[in-house]
C-alpha cells in the first residue's frame, strides 16, 4: 500500500509540473501572438509608407525629366538664337568687303 502512495505521490508531482508547463507555454505562445500581431502592423505600415515614396519618387523623377526636357528646349533656342545673330554679324561683314 505504501509503495502505491509513494507512486500516486510522484504522479501527482509529474502532473503538477506538466500543469506548470503547459501554463508556460500557453503564456509564451500568446506573447508570440501579440509580437506577431505587432510585426504584422509594423509591415503594413512600412509597406504604406514604401509604397508613398515610390511615388514620391516617381513623380519626383518625373518633374526631374521635365525640368530638364525645359532646359534643353531653351538652351536650343538660346543656341538658334546666337547663331541667327553670328549669321547676320557675317552678313554684315560679307557685306561691307
Amino acid at each position: 500500500m505504501a509503495d502505491l502512495s509513494i507512486r500516486l505521490s510522484e504522479i501527482e508531482v509529474k502532473m503538477r509540473k506538466l500543469i506548470s508547463l503547459k501554463n508556460q507555454l500557453v503564456e509564451r505562445n500568446s506573447e508570440l501572438v501579440r509580437q506577431n500581431e505587432e510585426l504584422q502592423r509594423n509591415v503594413e505600415i512600412l509597406q504604406t509608407e514604401n509604397g508613398e515614396l515610390k511615388n514620391k519618387l516617381n513623380k519626383t523623377t518625373i518633374v526631374n525629366a521635365l525640368g530638364n526636357e525645359k532646359e534643353i528646349e531653351e538652351s536650343r533656342q538660346l543656341i538658334k538664337a546666337l547663331v541667327k545673330e553670328i549669321d547676320q554679324c557675317m552678313t554684315i561683314l560679307n557685306a561691307e568687303q
